[in-house]
């Protein structure tokens, strides 16, 4: 009985060779694409998996699935990996291995197979994610396969076996870095980027203009309103989550807004260097982050960006469909109960910044109490008490070990 197996197909060099591999190995091949809002011609890519031998292949659209059921709980919880990236790639994974799971279903396939590297995170994140959705699948992972990686080095060696076997592919020797995109943003990494010390050159982007020579003179201002720290509105008019991305895709790309080049952190112990473009993903985390500080009790917000910084690492991982995920997602969103309100964005060359915010829901925020030129019901000599109960053990400290000894040039 001939296996079938579910193929996460991207129509580059590493899954239309795991294809052929695969095919020559004796199983019957359905490939699925995903569209996570990357610019990509999926009938073309169709018909080259076909040709190589798939007996099928899917076309799933779930950008409306992925803005909405991913990145907009993202922003609510407000996600940032080691304070930089804001998980483009990540929060892909989880929707795109969904829609796996659902193919292996319905063809009744015993395995799924992705091209990740097994040097990387998205191999975790495939895994992980299909094996709660669906425990009894089996994992098909070429670039940790003995005999796979014995027979392909690299991409050189997949470059010859796509010549060989008259696969067109778009890869060449000197291809300096590699690609991942979808509506949220655009990863580069390998090749030259390997090198930390080796700036990206201009030509790498794709989202984003350069905002030196590119980006317009004046700055434009936006208002993004919020409902329980979901964006619901783009100057005052409504539209759906993916119609919001679109937009502030757009404009925010031409400023040149929501580039970053980091060392990060991967799960599997290695460090790496990724060259990100996030535009309107930025715009939406600092509009969102905002408007939470103006809305949140301190002490409650403390708590939100503790846990805050745990999700993130879930989400990084590849835990997506975790128990631990699913407490922490339900506690992050009681948080924004309060989180309403509209935030006023300016938007310059390479960067934005929130202006002027109001609440749509009582606020925190008492212009009264605050105010230097009323007093209002704020007691100024309470604050003596406050002082000294504070001066306590700091003078305490200096009665045990002495005074401090200023540091002098």
């Amino acid at each position: 009985m001939v296996e079938k197996v579910i193929l996460a197909y991207s129509d580059g060099l590493d899954t239309s060779c795991i294809l052929k591999w695969l095919l020559e190995k004796g199983y019957e091949v359905i490939c699925l694409m995903a569209d996570v809002g990357q610019k990509e011609d999926f009938e073309l890519a169709k018909q080259k998996a076909l040709k190589i031998g798939a007996k099928q292949v899917i076309v799933e659209d779930v950008k409306e699935d992925f803005v909405k059921n991913y990145i907009w709980p993202a922003v609510q919880m407000g996600l940032i990996y080691e304070e930089r990236y804001l998980l483009g790639t990540s929060l892909a994974r989880p929707c795109i291995t969904v829609a796996l799971v659902e193919a292996a279903k319905k063809y009744q396939a015993k395995y799924i197979a992705h091209g990740a590297t097994g040097k990387g995170n998205d191999q975790v994140r495939f895994e992980l994610c299909a094996y709660a959705l669906l425990p009894s699948i089996k994992i098909i992972a070429p670039w940790r396969d003995d005999e796979f990686c014995q027979q392909f080095q690299g991409r050189l060696d997949l470059i010859e076996y796509a010549r060989k076997h008259n696969i067109p592919v778009t890869a060449k020797p000197s291809t300096p870095w590699s690609t991942d995109a979808n509506i949220l943003h655009i990863s580069y990494e390998s090749g030259i980027l390997e090198d930390p010390n080796q700036i990206a050159p201009e030509t790498l982007y794709e989202m984003t203009k350069d905002p030196q020579t590119q980006a317009p003179k004046q700055s434009m201002r936006m208002t993004i309103t919020f409902e329980k720290g979901l964006p619901v509105k783009l100057n005052d008019k409504s539209q759906s989550p993916l119609e919001i991305l679109e937009i502030l895709n757009y404009v925010a790309g031409s400023y040149g807004i929501g580039r970053i080049d980091i060392v990060e952190n991967r799960y599997v112990g290695l460090k790496s260097r990724g060259v990100y473009e996030t535009p309107g993903g930025t715009v939406l985390f600092q509009a969102h982050q905002d408007l939470e500080v103006f809305c949140l009790d301190r002490e409650v917000l403390r708590c939100k960006q503790y846990l805050r910084d745990r999700m993130a690492d879930y989400v990084y991982n590849g835990f997506w469909f975790s128990p631990e995920a699913n407490y922490v997602r339900q506690c992050l969103e009681l948080s924004q109960d309060k989180v309403n309100g509209q935030v006023v964005m300016e938007l310059r060359a390479g960067y934005c910044q929130a202006v002027a915010r109001t609440a749509t829901t009582n606020a925190l925020y008492n212009q009264e109490l605050v105010s230097m030129d009323v007093h209002g019901e704020y007691v100024p000599r309470d604050a003596s008490g406050f002082i000294a109960i504070n001066s306590v053990r700091l003078r305490e400290h200096v009665r045990a070990f002495g005074p401090y000894e200023v540091a002098k040039k």
